[in-house]
């Protein structure tokens, strides 16, 4: 074998390994862009699940002085341009402590917060309170948790049964809203970015249990 041959060959030789390396480097890429798709997908599906999973359990109660501004039990949807707010009396408590003073019963709060680390993104929070009071709700004890992380916008609709169409607000409070009443059915929609430019938008309902508010009947 010449010299020719040998530098032929090893030439070969080096542009297949580059070939095969920049393939390689390729797939692992791939791979953890793929991973990195996964873990946010699981993320906003875990945080709507918790969502639902809250608002299938939502009630409102009678059983209260009617005439207090701040109520106990109550379902108030407000529509916002960006991220939509939801209060919400709830039996989704879950209480973790044997003997633990608490029920089932908690406020729920959905709201959207500016990244503490970085200004330029927007998340979803769930604040729970400890317990029901008549009480201003914010002064009450809570715990406050990321639902889900960098979202561009968060919107509720909610099924009125009685007049059979979507609302974009709901107030259980007041007399010229849906006093008393619940919504059959929330529709829960979450978009966020992907890339620069695309908007992925994940939808998904929650049907209520209760439509009208419990009442204690006694002798």
């Amino acid at each position: 074998m010449t010299l020719l041959e040998i530098m032929i060959s090893m030439a070969i030789m080096m542009t297949m390994l580059g070939i095969g390396w920049s393939t390689f480097g390729n797939s692992v890429a791939l791979k953890r862009s793929s991973e990195k798709i996964d873990e946010r997908y699981h993320e906003i599906r875990i945080g709507i699940a918790r969502m639902v999973d809250d608002l299938s359990s939502a009630y409102i109660s009678s059983n209260e002085d009617q005439q207090l501004d701040n109520r106990r039990t109550l379902f108030i949807g407000k529509e916002a341009s960006d991220v939509d707010e939801l209060r919400f009396s709830t039996m989704s408590h879950r209480v973790l402590w044997a003997d633990a003073n608490e029920s089932e019963q908690t406020m729920v709060y959905y709201f959207a917060e500016k990244d503490k680390e970085d200004s330029g993104k927007t998340n979803l929070l769930r604040r729970e309170s400890r317990r029901l009071s008549n009480e201003q709700w914010e002064n009450e004890p809570g715990e406050i948790d990321v639902l889900i992380r960098n979202i561009e916008d968060v919107h509720f609709e909610y099924w009125n049964w009685q007049e059979n169409e979507w609302r974009n607000n709901w107030d259980s409070t007041q007399a010229d809203g849906q006093r008393g009443k619940l919504p059959s059915r929330v529709r829960i929609v979450v978009e966020l970015k992907r890339g620069n430019d695309d908007i992925v938008k994940f939808t998904s309902q929650a049907r209520i249990m209760l439509q009208e508010e419990l009442r204690l009947f006694t002798n």
